[in-house]
């Protein structure tokens, strides 16, 4: 046949024929192969366009919350109107259904089927009516209306309502009439996500609680009952960075607020620096213009509050924990998750803006501003003697290896300032490094992976406790220094090699131990890599159950004596101990597309601190007395 040209060839794997890909294309593309889909098929079929990824409801950023968040929205702008300082919501955590009622001034009974099933539809689009409204476009219950087993929807106006029922987005039936008893104005939303479309999905009350808390931090006496707990903030941001940094602040925070901006920061003796912003009332996890715009600020106006002195923005920003809030007219997002605000071209003004702010708190407070400066100074001391250290620990390095000696690496990189034109996320977003113990896991590992996309990095035994250490161990501790290297975050997590950062060690004790140290070095150094979801811990099997004629792999002892069931008593079953007794042909079963991964997150945990210090602080007769106190004894141990 002679030579072919490079990709103008299919191989099909089934019977390994060969098809020429011209030929299908010419025998398969033609009238019938353009579609038009009406809205609610097109956001059942494309879900990710409208509320982002699906997930599984382990992140905060999955498809559940984002349903819930569309609607509430719509209440939280209410309240910014005036209208309505109370909203209840009921979640129920195993079915999912979601309840929203809110006490504003009620979708016109005219068009309440309209407004939820009609794209583009909406009342935002009149600045006159909603001046700083998250939800412009139109589009938001009614991803959650298409994307919905069931969707019911009730406006109360002056004594009548209007009520419609969906199913998967489509009207099932709708009334209009007067209410039989005094019903307050407002708007009553109900759903049920789709099973069907978001698969295999479960709502954390922890997620759902920290998203109706920075409503209420960012929405000062906005009163949130959720599931009959109420939630309010007097304080609004204040209360945020309280309860963020509790007992660890170094001064009393500088709060600015304006009409339109609402700026507060404090400094702690945490490593790294954490922010919350917000634009219109939305969580803008992301960040995006305005937080850039307060970073740059924030240097411009300490350098000119003390000129003799020259600050490093690394140095102004370690330790520093703050919140920016902005209220704007016709914001734009990046998505419809709005989760990064993006409008460059007012940037300046808000530099300027913030700068100016941020002068006159810092003359207003010159005892918490000189406070504010010792801390700089401090940071820029210990960064010079680092400075020293990483040195040494770069001679060293290099002196041993050009290589890193416990790295298996993969061939693919994250590359976070590159788009991949078309999955629209950053390049080698799909590439992860499994952090296992030993060579006996990590040959399994390294055997079994994607070296494509997966790398591999072997722990020697057990790692060092860093709770309560300083930054010189990254650079002393030989095993830390590789670790980071590899990751490539020494000096920004911007150039961050791999997507995902997964512990895989055996589930015994040692292992569970092991994750624990690795857990607390993230923590204590790299916080904002758990705060991104880039942590995991690898769930592998701990049993096989077979026989015969079938074999099942269980992860848990429910679904072992579900396997026991359908392989009879008489199957044989192998209980795993470590990730050494699974052979590389099993175990490539378990890091591949069906690969059970649980994030390791502290978002749920506002008192991390005090956590993180009882588990690996120096009080071990304190944790011995609280294990024996909460020891659960089966009788037939005995």
């Amino acid at each position: 046949m002679g030579k072919l040209q490079s990709g103008w060839l299919l191989r099909l794997a089934a019977g390994n024929a060969i098809i020429p890909v011209n030929t299908m294309a010419k025998n398969e593309y033609g009238a019938e192969s353009i579609k038009t889909l009406d809205p609610v098929t097109h956001i059942r079929m494309r879900p990710g366009m409208y509320v982002g990824e699906p997930g599984t409801g382990a992140m905060y950023h999955d498809c559940v919350y984002i349903l819930m968040k569309e609607v509430i929205d719509n209440s939280v702008d209410e309240f910014v109107m005036g209208c309505g300082k109370k909203i209840d919501v009921k979640v129920d955590y195993i079915t999912g259904e979601t309840s929203v009622r809110d006490y504003g001034r009620g979708i016109p009974l005219e068009k309440v089927v309209d407004c939820v099933s009609q794209m583009n539809t909406g009342g935002k689009f009149d600045s006159d009516n909603f001046q700083f409204s998250a939800g412009m476009n139109g589009v938001g219950t009614k991803a959650v209306n298409a994307l919905s087993e069931y969707f019911e929807v009730r406006a109360y106006r002056d004594g009548e309502y209007s009520e419609a029922f969906f199913k998967e987005g489509r009207l099932v039936s709708k009334k209009r009439g007067k209410c039989q008893s005094k019903e307050p104005n407002g708007t009553f939303i109900r759903y049920k996500p789709d099973a069907k479309v978001l698969k295999n999905y479960k709502i954390r009350e922890e997620h759902v609680l920290r998203r109706m808390k920075m409503y209420c931090y960012v929405n000062a006496g906005l009163a949130i009952n959720l599931n009959g707990q109420t939630i309010c903030s007097d304080r609004g941001l204040a209360d945020l960075i309280s309860d963020e940094a509790q007992f660890e602040k170094l001064y009393a925070p500088f709060h600015i607020k304006t009409k339109n901006l609402e700026i507060i920061f404090t400094h702690t003796n945490r490593f790294g620096e954490e922010y919350h912003s917000f634009v219109n009332g939305q969580y803008t996890t992301d960040g995006g213009t305005h937080l850039t715009a307060f970073k740059e600020a924030l240097t411009k106006a300490l350098n000119d509050f003390d000129p003799k002195k020259k600050f490093d923005g690394d140095d102004i920003r370690d330790g520093l924990i703050g919140a920016v809030s902005l209220r704007i007219m016709n914001p734009v997002f990046e998505g419809q998750t709005k989760i990064k605000f993006v409008m460059n071209d007012i940037r300046a003004e808000l530099v300027a803006e913030m700068r100016r702010e941020i002068m006159a708190a810092l003359h207003r407070s010159p005892n918490e501003a000189e406070k504010l400066v010792a801390k700089v100074e401090e940071t820029g001391k210990i960064r010079s003697q680092l400075n020293t250290i990483k040195k040494q620990a770069r001679e060293r390095s290099q002196a041993v290896s050009v290589r890193v000696p416990q790295l298996k690496d993969c061939k693919n990189h994250l590359k976070l300032d590159k788009i991949d034109k078309k999955t629209g996320k950053p390049e080698g977003d799909n590439t992860m490094i499994f952090l296992t113990e030993g060579k006996s896991a990590g040959g399994t590992l390294g055997n079994a992976r994607d070296a494509m996309n997966q790398a591999v990095f072997f722990l020697r035994g057990k790692p060092l406790n860093t709770f309560g250490l300083n930054k010189d161990v990254l650079y002393k501790n030989e095993e830390f220094f590789n670790l980071i290297k590899t990751l490539d975050i020494e000096e920004s997590l911007d150039h961050l090699r791999y997507s995902k950062i997964i512990f895989a060690t055996d589930a015994d004790v040692d292992g569970l131990h092991i994750r624990m140290l690795l857990a607390t070095f993230f923590m204590r150094f790299y916080r904002q890599l758990i705060m991104d979801g880039r942590v995991y811990i690898l769930e592998t099997p701990l049993f096989r159950v077979r026989n015969k004629k079938e074999q099942y792999y269980c992860f848990s002892d429910e679904e072992r004596e579900k396997a026991i069931e359908k392989c009879g008593r008489g199957c044989e079953i192998t209980r795993f101990k470590g990730l050494g007794e699974l052979n590389a042909k099993e175990f490539k079963d378990f890091i591949g597309e069906d690969m059970r991964l649980t994030p390791v997150t502290c978002a749920d945990d506002t008192d991390v601190e005090k956590t993180i210090k009882f588990y690996m602080g120096n009080n071990t007769p304190e944790r011995k007395d609280y294990i024996m106190d909460s020891l659960v004894c089966d009788s037939s141990d005995f």
